[in-house]
């Protein structure tokens, strides 16, 4: 006799049979019927597929625009040089805005605080990028770049130190001078 079962094959291999009783208790043992069980083979892999994946090309243009722009003259300050400010947030769900609102002078190092603010506007399953930037002509200094804001939770958005409000920030420093 052979039937199946979900996935398997099983073959009654030998006929049981039950354990004979006796009044007096005597048994003598029984035989349960053997079964061969052959499984399904599944095999795990990859293959080659052709299959639609969404691309997004963004194209980057240069364009003439006023950005703002800080020259700090340090006394004993060294050789000043021109370099960009940027801070940038990934977001999902709605969009935000991210604006340098300060920037801070302590000691050798600058401070700038942006501040990320969710708009109402809806992006659906897309993940987006915010970013603001300002041009600083100075001698070398440490630069430090905090957010004021939520978090997002993408891996991207680790590079700032995120904070609930600018006066978490002020709290640790001693004195500082806003610059911008």
């Amino acid at each position: 006799m052979s039937f199946s079962i979900l996935a398997c094959n099983v073959k009654k291999e030998e006929k049981g049979e039950l354990p004979e009783v006796d009044v007096d208790i005597d048994t003598e043992a029984g035989n349960l019927p053997e079964y061969e069980v052959n499984w399904a083979d599944v095999d795990v892999g990859t293959k080659m597929k052709t299959v639609e994946v969404p691309k997004v090309v963004i194209v980057m243009e240069e364009e003439e625009v006023e950005v703002p722009y800080i020259d700090v003259d340090i006394p004993d300050g060294g050789e000043k040089s021109e370099r960009t400010i940027m801070v940038e947030a990934e977001v999902t769900g709605n969009e935000h805005n991210l604006d340098i609102k300060e920037i801070w002078a302590a000691k050798n190092n600058l401070y700038v605080i942006a501040k990320l603010e969710e708009t109402e506007q809806d992006i659906g399953d897309k993940k987006m990028r915010v970013s603001d930037q300002v041009s600083l002509n100075a001698p070398d200094l440490n630069v430090k770049y905090y957010i004021v804001g939520e978090r997002p939770d993408r891996v991207f958005n680790t590079r700032y130190t995120y904070l609930s409000n600018m006066d978490e920030l002020k709290s640790r420093l001693d004195n500082p001078k806003k610059i911008y």
